[in-house]
């Protein structure tokens, strides 16, 4: 699953409505939904988050943070290291391979870390 599906998800039980009703909704399918829900499917076009967005009729605030969510919910990420040094390329490799193994509590600091280096940087998590 991803942050957005999850998101998602949750938005939708909180309004008390199936996959079914909310696809109906949205002029989506069922299925669709569901493997977007469950981060089968890439990130949502623009005009589909307004839409999901307009379907719970949510603030802008939270919308915004939905907005960010599907932004850091691509299922297949690419990371082009072209450019940069040997050991940016290794790093990003050995994540790859690794990244099913991270725990949660690793998980958990590598994120921290993450979010220092994004504000030392200028760049909004």
């Amino acid at each position: 699953m991803t942050p957005f599906g999850e998101a998602v998800r949750r938005l939708r039980l909180r309004k008390g409505v199936s996959q079914k009703q909310m696809a109906a909704a949205l002029n989506l399918s069922p299925a669709y939904l569901s493997a977007l829900e469950h981060g089968k499917r890439g990130l949502p076009t623009f005009d589909l988050l307004q839409r999901i967005a307009g379907y719970f009729n949510i603030i802008w605030d939270e919308a915004e943070e939905l907005f960010l969510l599907a932004r850091f919910s691509d299922p297949k990420v690419v990371i082009d290291t072209s450019g940069l040094s040997a050991e940016h390329t290794a790093f990003a490799n050995r994540l790859a391979l690794c990244i099913r193994d991270i725990d949660e509590p690793l998980l958990t600091k590598l994120t921290e870390l993450l979010e220092i280096a994004e504000k030392a940087h200028g760049k909004r998590s």
